[in-house]
């Protein structure tokens, strides 16, 4: 019964301190470094206990890695979950159309989002196309492709993280 304590103790420890360890991380690359330095002060907390609990025990088990190498894998699934979920950002999609249609500009407007348009040729096959920029939330991005994906599924869309915002038009 103590070795299943120790090995729950362990596990649960360590979905705490990776799941911070995660945040800790994306809160750096988006410099909020108050924030990021309270959640790594918690996550090395709670490192150097479960560590200094696990190697000073008098048992001897496998379970006792492996509860901590599950904690570990748990911990990173679950900080990713929490920081797409928690931390909010901004995200940059440029979408090259199929053709050149001004309907499917207008649509996506009417939907709410912000739209800058530049012509572009392509020179391969000397086709005249449309490159759309839009700054959106990043929680919006499932409902920005669906739209895109209806109006012009032949269209070409990549998505940049953005930094930093500043004007611009948001719904």
């Amino acid at each position: 019964m103590e070795l299943i304590l120790l090995c729950l103790k362990i596990f649960v420890a360590r979905i705490l301190d990776v799941s911070f360890g995660t945040v800790r991380t994306v809160l750096t690359i988006k410099e909020k470094k108050m924030a990021a330095s309270f959640v790594g002060f918690c996550e090395v907390l709670i490192w150097f206990v479960v560590v200094k609990e696990a190697l000073n025990t008098d048992m001897t088990s496998i379970f006792i890695p492996i509860s901590y190498a599950l904690g570990f894998a748990s911990g990173t699934y679950i900080g990713s979950v929490l920081s797409s979920h928690l931390i909010q950002g901004n995200l940059g999609v440029q979408i090259i159309t199929s053709s050149r249609d001004k309907k499917l500009i207008e649509q996506i407007r009417n939907h709410g989002y912000g739209v800058s348009v530049i012509d572009v040729n392509r020179h391969q096959k000397d086709t005249s196309k449309y490159m759309l920029f839009i700054e959106i939330d990043k929680k919006r991005l499932k409902d920005l492709k669906a739209l895109v994906k209806v109006l012009d599924p032949d269209s070409f869309i990549v998505v940049n993280e953005t930094k930093y915002v500043q004007n611009g038009y948001f719904k």
